[in-house]
């Protein structure tokens, strides 16, 4: 849905882009990370086709963002981190002007404004002022005005910056709403916490670098049917823990006397059934936790990686 080749990108004051190439597929839910200066936004700006790269190609929906801008407005919606809206206009009036800005017709206006009232939970306030909305809902319609026009990709550039945790936690329920509905998007964010919930690959950028091996699928989130799945459990000292284990027929990742991670089929069958041979074999079982691989733990492996590479 979205391919980059070899982008760069230059301002007067040195090269903000160095070679970037990565391919995001179509519905997938892309958190694009960095410490703030990465060139994050940058990137985003010549996804969207606002920016031009240097050197390099991006395609958006099978649109070229040099050759095609337009089209590939018509395809994309993009919020930028710091966005305005117009207070004196309704939230209806507010989508109704974003809706006929994106050429939705004149007679498919109030369909298309209905439809994103309800997907940004505004259906109660299309009448209320703009300028009278809390901070989380004021960030709701100005989603809503970016996916009015019914895009096949949406780009939020630190969409959670200055909501509070109740918003914050609205927001990443009206994120996995959209990808739920096929929307491809990406979510930029220097707070991995922020993106943690609902994102199923990872891009990860370094002062204007992709570091690690370009897009990262999560395999706690996107693994194949018949991948294994890792359980850390916990028991009261046990000698031999490795061997007791390896004798009732578990494949391990590793094992100390008070723990072991396990491998075993995914599914809740296999579990309840892992489960259930521990605890008749009189070992004595204190925890068992399915170990769920956190945007942390992939951003830390790539940040080691690059820093063991010569």
């Amino acid at each position: 849905m979205i391919d980059a080749e070899n982008v760069t990108f230059d301002y007067p004051s040195g090269r903000a882009l160095h070679g970037i190439g990565f391919i995001v597929r179509a519905g997938a839910v892309l958190a694009l990370v960095g410490p703030n200066g990465a060139g994050k936004s940058t990137l985003m700006r010549c996804i969207a086709a606002l920016d031009t790269p240097t050197s390099g190609t991006i395609s958006v929906a099978g649109l070229d963002t040099q050759d095609d801008p337009r089209g590939v407005h018509a395809a994309l919606g993009y919020l930028p981190d710091s966005f305005g809206l117009y207070d004196a206009l309704t939230v209806r009036q507010s989508l109704a002007y974003a809706a006929r800005a994106r050429r939705v017709g004149v007679n498919e206006t109030p369909d298309a404004v209905a439809l994103a009232a309800e997907r940004v939970g505004l259906t109660d306030r299309l009448d209320q002022l703009a300028g009278e909305l809390s901070r989380g809902l004021r960030q709701r319609l100005a989603i809503g005005q970016t996916i009015v026009h019914a895009p096949r990709v949406l780009l939020l550039d630190e969409p959670a910056a200055g909501l509070d945790p109740g918003a914050r936690q609205s927001l990443s329920a009206l994120i996995r709403e959209l990808a739920g509905t096929g929307m491809t998007v990406m979510v930029s964010s220097h707070l991995l916490s922020e993106l943690e919930d609902y994102c199923t690959e990872m891009l990860m950028l370094e002062d204007g670098r992709v570091i690690g091996d370009s897009v990262v699928r999560l395999a706690s989130r996107t693994a194949a049917p018949d991948e294994p799945v890792r359980i850390l459990v916990t028991f009261a000292p046990v000698e031999d823990l490795g061997i007791r284990l390896t004798d009732l027929g578990f494949q391990l990742e590793r094992a100390s006397p008070d723990e072991a991670v396990v491998l075993i089929a995914p599914g809740p069958e296999a579990e309840q059934d892992a489960l259930s041979r521990l605890v008749a074999s009189g070992l004595p079982v204190r925890g068992f936790t399915p170990i769920r691989t956190t945007l942390e733990d992939v951003y830390m492996a790539a940040q080691a990686g690059e820093a063991q590479q010569p």
